[in-house]
């Protein structure tokens, strides 16, 4: 039984893995896309790579929601998916993000903000395993990610759909979403210095019944 355990740890070729990967490989396709947009041979060209850009992104969007949802509803859980999934993640938004402030339709203080809270937040989840605390995930957090999700397409598409002016959309969801982002990171700095000092006196008190 053990060994069915570890060999399902280390699996790659699952459908929560599978979506993980798609997703990974829609990133330089929307950066292509970007780019030729940057490149602004055209108002249409621009304009089409614009919108090919927002509907990968949704897309790729869509398969983070559910590649989590598959996982957690079948209790797949393996290494790679563990290491993988944040990756794609992060990969998708900081790289988009990028070329949003390369098109000036983010400033660029607002990318310096979200960039510097991920890697913030890569620090504070790594030293939280080394401690061996746990600190979840806030609702401030996942608000945060929600939004940035929904306004980073509309920035791509950069033009009216509809009844809907997604420019200045975009725009008030990344700083809606950047001030969310720095809420958030003070919220789970404060959580696990608290996690940290209540793991600490727990080892001292061990410690301290062992010696006796």
């Amino acid at each position: 039984m053990p060994e069915k355990n570890l060999s399902s740890d280390l699996e790659i070729d699952n459908l929560p893995n599978r979506l993980t990967i798609l997703r990974l490989a829609m990133v330089p396709v929307v950066l292509a896309c970007l780019y030729g947009a940057a490149a602004n041979i055209s108002p249409s060209w621009t304009s089409g790579l614009g919108w090919t850009a927002a509907w990968i992104f949704a897309a790729a969007s869509i398969t983070d929601f559910f590649d989590g949802y598959i996982a957690r509803k079948r209790g797949i859980v393996t290494v790679f998916g563990s290491f993988i999934d944040p990756i794609a993640d992060k990969f998708l938004t900081v790289s988009s993000l990028i070329m949003l402030q390369a098109l000036d339709r983010v400033p660029a203080f607002i990318v310096i903000i979200l960039v510097l809270r991920e890697m913030y937040m890569t620090s504070l989840r790594l030293l939280a395993t080394n401690e061996g605390i746990s600190v979840p995930v806030s609702s401030l957090g996942k608000w945060k990610t929600a939004i940035q999700m929904v306004g980073i397409p509309m920035l791509m598409a950069n033009e009216p759909w509809w009844i809907f002016p997604f420019p200045i959309l975009g725009t008030i969801l990344i700083y809606a979403a950047s001030i969310l982002s720095l809420w958030s990171a003070i919220s789970y700095s404060i959580n696990m210095i608290a996690k940290l000092k209540q793991s600490r006196a727990v080892k001292k008190s061990a410690s301290k019944e062992n010696n006796e």
